[in-house]
Parts: C-alpha cells; sequence; structure tokens
C-alpha cells in the first residue's frame, strides 16, 4: 500500500498496542481484557479489500440492522448470480428490478452516482492507495450517500490505515463514555484531544473501543 502502514500487517498492530498501553492506562486496560491477537483477529473479520464492493455493502447497510442489510444484499446480489455488479453492468440493469431486491429510491440514486463516477474517472478508487486520509474522505464525500464516516470506515475496512478515529460513530462514542467514566456523550472535539496521545495508531484505539462494548 505505497507508503502507508496497514494494520493488516502483524508488527504495525503490535507496535501500535505498545504505544497505547504506554500512553493510556484505560486503553491498557482494555487492551489486556480483550488481548492482542483476539482484537486483531477481530478485526480481520471485518475486513474487505475489494474497494468498490466495500462502498457498495456500505451504500445498502445505511440506515438499517446488520440482519436485515444482509437480507437485501444477498437479494440485490441474486440479480447478478450471487456477485456484486460491475458498475458497467449496474447501470444497464433497470431501476425496477434493483428497487425489487430491496433497494431504496435513495439508495439507488447513490449507488448510481457512485457507479457513473467511477466509469467516467471522476472516481478512481486505486489511486486512494497512494493517497493521504484526509484527501480520499474529501472525494468520497463528493459521491452521493457518501460521507465522512462512510470515508473512514472505508479507510479502517478497506485501505486499513493505521490512524483514523471516527468521532461522529455513536459506539465510539458510548464506547469511550463508558471507560473513561463520563458523565456525559463526549463530542468530537473531546474525543479529539482524549485521542492526541494515541497517534499515529488510532484506528487500533477505535477497534478496542468498539469491542469493549461486545
Amino acid at each position: 500500500m505505497g507508503r502507508y502502514k496497514s494494520i493488516a500487517n502483524r508488527s504495525v498492530w503490535i507496535s501500535g498496542v505498545r504505544h497505547l498501553s504506554k500512553s493510556d492506562a484505560v486503553l491498557k486496560r482494555l487492551i489486556k481484557r480483550t488481548g492482542t491477537e483476539k482484537a486483531w483477529k477481530n478485526a480481520k473479520e471485518w475486513w474487505e479489500p475489494d474497494h468498490y464492493g466495500s462502498l457498495v455493502k456500505s451504500i445498502i447497510f445505511q440506515q438499517i440492522s446488520g440482519s436485515a442489510g444482509d437480507s437485501i444484499l444477498n437479494r440485490f446480489k441474486a440479480l447478478y448470480d450471487g456477485k456484486l455488479p460491475s458498475p458497467k453492468v449496474f447501470l444497464k440493469t433497470k431501476e425496477r428490478a434493483v428497487r425489487d431486491a430491496g433497494i431504496s429510491p435513495q439508495k439507488y440514486s447513490y449507488l448510481k452516482d457512485l457507479c457513473e463516477r467511477i466509469l467516467d474517472g471522476r472516481l478512481e478508487l486505486k489511486k486512494f492507495e497512494k493517497m493521504d486520509d484526509p484527501r480520499i474522505i474529501e472525494e468520497l464525500d463528493e459521491v452521493r450517500g457518501i460521507g465522512r464516516w462512510t470515508a473512514e470506515m472505508y479507510l479502517i475496512g478497506t485501505l486499513r490505515r493505521t490512524d483514523v478515529f471516527p468521532v461522529d460513530d455513536l459506539g465510539i462514542r458510548k464506547a469511550a463514555q463508558k471507560a473513561y467514566q463520563m458523565r456525559k456523550l463526549p463530542d468530537a472535539g473531546k474525543l479529539l484531544k482524549l485521542s492526541e496521545g494515541w497517534r499515529p495508531y488510532r484506528t487500533i484505539a477505535s477497534i478496542y473501543l468498539w469491542d469493549s462494548m461486545d
């Protein structure tokens, strides 16, 4: 992945765990409770190396439960022999057929915009491997239906960047509130201040915070 380190690399993960344990007593406790290898294994289970597929799935799963998302995704893939369609194939599919698979009109428009941008070259996903995080977020934010949170999940789950901290994620906010015994849900500013000493491994910290709520 060019010059960018990846949390899929075990040595990077271990270095991150050591850094976080030294820099934050609360994280040290969370890390000890979950364990180094278990958290790494948990993280790998939801990594999605397919750039395009990752974004398609994130759009389909927006604002619905995991089980509902799985059901709609499977019905959608059934239109294409159990696989995700290429952007070109998707754009050739009649909207009615996609809608009948459970895709809402709004999400159909999001998928259409994503596919059109990929085909006409406005969005070159492979180039993201050599781009910095803020620039990737900026480009993805231009796609209909893809905001900062979805872009951050893409950075973590597909590009596996080491220093992503989704401060607007409700799970992160609740986990931080519980772990640091805060009276109220922390806002983005408070979380950013809290995480300053975690750099450049805030992705790993995020994963431990998520795991702490299981």
